[in-house]
C-alpha cells in the first residue's frame, strides 16, 4: 500500500479516536444505553472533542475519493503522498484546535485540509494517466 492509502486508513480511524477522547471521563454505563443522548449532554473540551469527531467523519469521503482517484489514474507518487500526509497533519491540527477552543486556527486548518483534497484532484487531473 502507498503512503496515501495508509493516510486514508488514518482518516477513517480518526473519528473513533476523537469519540474515545470525548467519553474519556465517563463510565461505560453512562453512555452505552443511549450514546447520542449522552453526547448531547457533554460540556467543555469533551463537547468540542465530540464535535471534532463528527467533523472528522465528514472529512473522510472527499479525502478517500481524492486519494483513490489519484491512485487509479497513477498520479505522480510524491505529490500525492505529500498532500495526503499534509491532510492528515492538518486534520490533527483541526481536532487539536477544536478541543483547545481555538476557532480561528481550527478554521484555517480545515481550509488548508480542503485545499489538500482539491490538490489531490488537481494532481490526478494533470499528472495522471488516463
Amino acid at each position: 500500500m502507498t503512503m496515501a492509502m495508509w493516510c486514508v486508513l488514518v482518516a477513517v480511524l480518526a473519528p473513533y479516536l476523537l469519540s474515545v477522547a470525548a467519553r474519556s471521563q465517563a463510565r461505560r454505563a453512562d453512555y452505552m444505553d443511549d450514546p447520542r443522548a449522552y453526547s448531547d449532554q457533554l460540556l467543555g473540551w469533551q463537547r468540542r472533542a465530540h464535535l471534532a469527531h463528527l467533523n472528522a467523519f465528514e472529512a473522510v469521503p472527499g479525502f478517500a475519493a481524492a486519494v483513490l482517484i489519484a491512485e487509479f489514474v497513477q498520479a505522480p507518487r510524491t505529490p500525492v503522498d505529500a498532500l495526503a500526509l499534509a491532510f492528515i497533519a492538518l486534520r490533527a491540527a483541526h481536532a487539536a484546535c477544536y478541543i483547545a477552543d481555538k476557532p480561528i486556527w481550527r478554521s484555517h486548518a480545515w481550509r488548508l485540509g480542503m485545499l489538500c483534497v482539491i490538490g489531490l484532484f488537481v494532481v490526478a487531473a494533470i499528472g495522471g494517466r488516463s
